[in-house]
């Protein structure tokens, strides 16, 4: 399989492993040194931020430049922004310089819904007139870095897509858009059009780029080709409580995959951003994953055997699973193996429902699990309303299925 995934919770990424067998605030926040600048010095340095973030969006290079740190802008220029708008949360003064906590928030157009709000840290020196200027600005400290951090961030739109690059040419860039547009209608075709039915994909330079934007180290995602950020819940048109989310791609191991294996991954991690509105605490990853890569194996003609090989192992070695994957065994610093197994299984979980209640039952009973106010009894009872069995009777038609597609 070409895994995929999504770990559950409120801002956290959805992950896609890839196993390469098949495809080749407070007024002032306390720091070191110095002391808390005077009310003036705040005020200066949110005044000058306004002016930074008034250049931003009006591409004003040099009005840029007239608050410091030219280079900044030209890293940033070609994102496409709605919003950027800065707010200090604390002032620390060492003499003639200045370390400063802000909130930055901004909107990509015609994606984000809601402002992305991150934590930077900025460096100030007074300029020979006497003025403050931004000497540097970087994450705050355990705060992820942004794409424009790590170099000049190059655009490329599709026709369902924005991809943002850096250290990538503009012609790999379009690859992934294309990927993206192919992956956006085909997850409409099995959801459904009611989520915002476009991606953002990032793609930085290298695994280390993408661990930085996760703010994790990257030995956490070595050999997993993408992940989805965002938050759960979204609400019933997937649009209006939280930003979009974003697709960040290791490029590392994205590269080693085939043909089928990028579309598969890119369209199982669309899935998520079309689902993430109905998915919350209560859904099992079983059903999430399995799910995500339900839609992006729908149409790939890959038979159980082939997308299956661990799980194929474990039912023809007389190992079959007692139960469906739980949460546990999608963790991915434990055993691959069993890590594989579970997506496999999740999928096939998911293929089995679509095929014996049909596809439009898949779906209601994602929603309906969703749905639920309480995690406890979610899953029975969505079991129960949509699909008319009990959870250890689904067990048993899943297990009767892995014996017959995989036996």
């Amino acid at each position: 399989m070409a895994g995929r995934g999504r770990v559950r919770g409120s801002g956290v990424p959805g992950l896609c492993l890839l196993l390469v067998g098949l495809f080749l605030a407070g007024p002032f926040l306390v720091g070191c040194g110095g002391g808390p600048a005077t009310g003036t010095s705040r005020a200066e340095v949110q005044r000058l931020l306004d002016r930074r973030a008034a250049a931003v969006l009006r591409h004003d290079a040099d009005a840029y430049a007239a608050t410091g740190a030219r280079a900044d802008y030209a890293r940033l220029r070609t994102v496409p922004l709605a919003a950027w708008a800065y707010r200090v949360t604390s002032v620390r003064r060492d003499g003639d310089t200045l370390t400063a906590g802000a909130e930055l928030s901004y909107r990509v157009r015609d994606y984000d819904g809601a402002p992305v709000t991150v934590a930077r840290t900025l460096r100030l020196a007074r300029d020979a007139g006497g003025r403050w200027r931004v000497t540097s600005e970087r994450p705050a400290q355990k705060a992820a870095e942004q794409l424009w951090d790590q170099g000049t961030v190059t655009a490329v739109r599709g026709e369902h897509s924005l991809v943002l690059g850096t250290g990538q040419t503009a012609a790999r860039l379009r690859a992934f858009a294309d990927l993206a547009d192919d992956a956006v209608p085909s997850v409409s075709a099995a959801w459904g059009t009611d989520w915002a039915g476009h991606v953002v994909v990032l793609v930085p330079k290298s695994l280390d780029g993408m661990a930085a934007l996760l703010g994790s180290p990257a030995a956490s995602y070595r050999g997993i080709a993408a992940v989805t950020t965002g938050e759960t819940g979204g609400g019933a048109d997937g649009r209006s409580r939280f930003p979009a989310d974003r697709v960040v791609v290791n490029p590392d191991a994205y590269a080693l995959l085939g043909a089928l294996g990028r579309q598969v991954v890119l369209t199982h991690e669309t899935t998520h951003v079309a689902t993430r509105a109905h998915t919350d605490a209560a859904t099992p990853l079983w059903l999430s994953e399995g799910y995500a890569d339900w839609v992006g194996y729908r149409d790939a003609g890959r038979t159980p055997r082939e997308v299956a090989p661990e799980l194929r192992g474990a039912v023809t070695g007389g190992r079959l699973p007692a139960a469906l994957p739980t949460d546990a065994d999608f963790g991915f610093s434990g055993d691959p193996d069993r890590l594989a197994r579970a997506y496999e299984g999740g999928w096939l979980a998911c293929r089995m429902i679509a095929g014996r209640w049909g596809e439009v039952k898949l779906d209601a009973f994602y929603r309906a699990v969703g749905a639920h106010q309480e995690r406890a009894g979610a899953v029975e009872g969505a079991l129960r309303s949509v699909l008319g069995v009990s959870l250890p009777e689904l067990t048993a038609h899943w297990q009767a299925y892995l014996r017959a597609q995989l036996g």
